[in-house]
Order: structure tokens, then C-alpha cells, then sequence
């Protein structure tokens, strides 16, 4: 495992979300303090606020990757294409893993439902799937971004 993903991994048994543990594990080594990265990265959680949407570990990343890429010019059009580039690799790496990018498809329920999000939480089902998807997130953009292990 890589030391991202561990660092990832970590983070995110501490309490914090998917895209939390994700964006502060690659944020320092970007130029982004870890409690800048915890703060911007937290509504996206749960699959966006908990609605059970895009896979936090997912926004996280696309956060990285933005953050490694993304253009700081309008004009700037190959860095804006190379973000977009980057960005449909890892989905079609994290995709050939776990098949969606969709919390909810991922958890197996709807987080916007107060009773489904609360049996989620009975039967284990952060503590269980999310390290996987952080771990997954994190190897799949320390090998994109060229990364020192």
C-alpha cells in the first residue's frame, strides 16, 4: 500500500469522510494544508452532503487531481483538456474496480433516507466498504500523478 493510501486510509478512521481522507492525504504534497484540505473537502462526504451520490472517495479525488492540473488561466485550454484527460482515466480505473462511482450503488442504500443511513451504520457499512474505496482512490491517483511512492 502506498503511503497516500495509508495516510488516506488513516485519516479516514479517524472520523473524517472519504473525500476528507482523500484530498488531505495528496493536499500537503500539492501545496495544501491538511486542515484547508479537511475543511473544502468536507461537504462532499456521503456521496455529496449524504445524498448517496458520487462516492466521496471519487470527489476527493477529482479534487486532487484538479488541484495537481487544473488550469489557474481561461485561456489555458490544454490544462483544462489534460485535467478532463487525467480525470476520465482515474474514472475508468476506480470504475474497472468497483463498478460505480455512486455511493448509494456502492453502500447498497440511500444515505438521504434517515433510516437507511441509520441501518448502514448498524451493520457496519462505512467501517467495512469506505477504507477499500479511499485505499482504491488514493493508488489509483499516486500512479496517475506520478507520485513518489
Amino acid at each position: 500500500m502506498s503511503r497516500y493510501a495509508e495516510i488516506a486510509e488513516d485519516t479516514f478512521r479517524e472520523g473524517f469522510s472519504c473525500s476528507q481522507a482523500v484530498l488531505s492525504a495528496f493536499g500537503p504534497s500539492l501545496g495544501l494544508d491538511r486542515p484547508t484540505a479537511l475543511k473544502l473537502s468536507q461537504p462532499f462526504g456521503g456521496g455529496m452532503a449524504q445524498r448517496g451520490e458520487t462516492c466521496g472517495a471519487v470527489t476527493g479525488a477529482y479534487l486532487v487531481i484538479g488541484l495537481k492540473h487544473g488550469r489557474v488561466q481561461a485561456e489555458d485550454t490544454a490544462a483544462r483538456d489534460h485535467t478532463y484527460a487525467v480525470m476520465r482515466d482515474f474514472i475508468s480505473r476506480f470504475l474497472a474496480v468497483h463498478g460505480t462511482l455512486k455511493c448509494r450503488d456502492l453502500l447498497g442504500y440511500r444515505l438521504d433516507d434517515p433510516d437507511e443511513h441509520r441501518r448502514a451504520e448498524e451493520e457496519g457499512k462505512f467501517q467495512i466498504l469506505c477504507p477499500g474505496l479511499v485505499r482504491t482512490a488514493a493508488e489509483i491517483l499516486q500512479e496517475i500523478l506520478a507520485l513518489p511512492a
